[in-house]
């Protein structure tokens, strides 16, 4: 089968287009022909050396985490009534930048009707994440709600959610293509982090906020933070710029502000996957594919959410 391989640790050009041999269900798992692969920005850390999270392994290997296709075969102790259902789910870590992948038959979702594949793929792990920090933070009708890197695959999920909540979204992007995404969702005050006065901006306009929900981290997660008032939260659940935003408790409670920690459960994220792919299915809730790459151009996927030049989900076309 055709397949993407991680030759070693490095940039963007060590993922190399090459041939694998199909794998084989175990006991409990799906073989899926996959048609969308995710494609995520921690899987360019990992690509370049860190561990993050489920990402680990040495090189040579598949890299790749979520994928959404049809059940061909199953493994001992599955229902053979999956074969031929389109289902998305995660690999665990590896193997998803291929036609075929093995997924755990217990650990995935079936697509609802009316709900494309490719969107059910960009919902899989950003609507969970966005459902989940929504829920973690409280957002409550009336809330001033900052997100950061409001234009990438979890924030534009986060833009529709928090407005749903009945709250105001304060949308922080990076230039002006994605300062225009955040507003066109429907945020009521959109700034560009670039400008640096950004934060000034942003106090003109609304003062202080309520939440801060940071993807972005180092620096421009500081400065959020110093953005909410009283009794505010905040959420830090990225760090796109390659450093957490390290606030220290004493700051926060200085300040009367908590540092939300979310530790989900299994049975938790299993319900906020489930509901996001409703919403998507209902037309409630609208994934943003901003771009999608061969897969034999993964190295170019990942080039391109490197630059900052991608827009909400990027995936790989199998």
């Amino acid at each position: 089968m055709r397949a993407v391989w991680l030759t070693e640790f490095g940039g963007p050009e060590v993922l190399v287009p090459g041939e694998a041999p199909e794998p084989v269900p175990g006991p409990g798992q799906v073989l899926v022909k996959v048609d969308y692969a995710n494609v995520t920005f921690v899987e360019t850390q990992f690509r370049a050396g860190l561990t993050v999270g489920p990402l680990r392994g040495e090189p040579p290997l598949i890299p790749g985490n979520g994928v959404g296709g049809t059940v061909v075969a199953v493994g001992p102790g599955v229902d053979r009534g999956l074969v031929g259902k389109p289902v998305v789910g995660s690999t665990g870590g590896t193997g998803g930048y291929a036609e075929r992948a093995l997924v755990d038959a217990a650990g995935r979702y079936d697509v609802p009707a009316g709900l494309a594949l490719d969107a059910a793929v960009a919902v899989l792990a950003d609507g969970r994440t966005a459902t989940m920090l929504v829920r973690a933070a409280g957002v409550r009708p009336g809330d001033r709600v900052l997100i950061e890197a409001a234009a990438g695959g979890v924030g534009t999920l986060l833009i529709q959610l928090v407005r749903a909540a009945g709250a105001r979204v304060v949308a922080a992007a990076g230039g002006p293509r994605k300062v225009e995404l955040a507003r066109d969702l429907g945020a009521d005050l959109v700034v560009d982090y670039h400008d640096p006065d950004w934060t000034a901006q942003l106090r003109a306009a609304v003062g202080t906020v309520d939440v801060v929900l940071d993807g972005v981290g180092g620096e421009l997660g500081r400065a959020a933070f110093e953005l909410l008032g009283m009794g505010g939260r905040m959420v830090s659940f990225g760090l796109a710029s390659g450093a957490w935003a390290g606030i220290p408790d004493e700051a926060a409670q200085a300040r009367g502000v908590t540092l939300v920690r979310p530790r989900p459960s299994p049975q938790d994220l299993r319900a906020d996957t489930v509901h996001a792919l409703a919403e998507a299915a209902a037309g409630r809730l609208r994934p943003v594919i901003g771009q999608r790459f061969p897969l034999e151009r993964a190295a170019d996927a990942h080039a391109a959410i490197q630059s900052r030049i991608t827009l909400g989900k990027t995936l790989l076309t199998v």
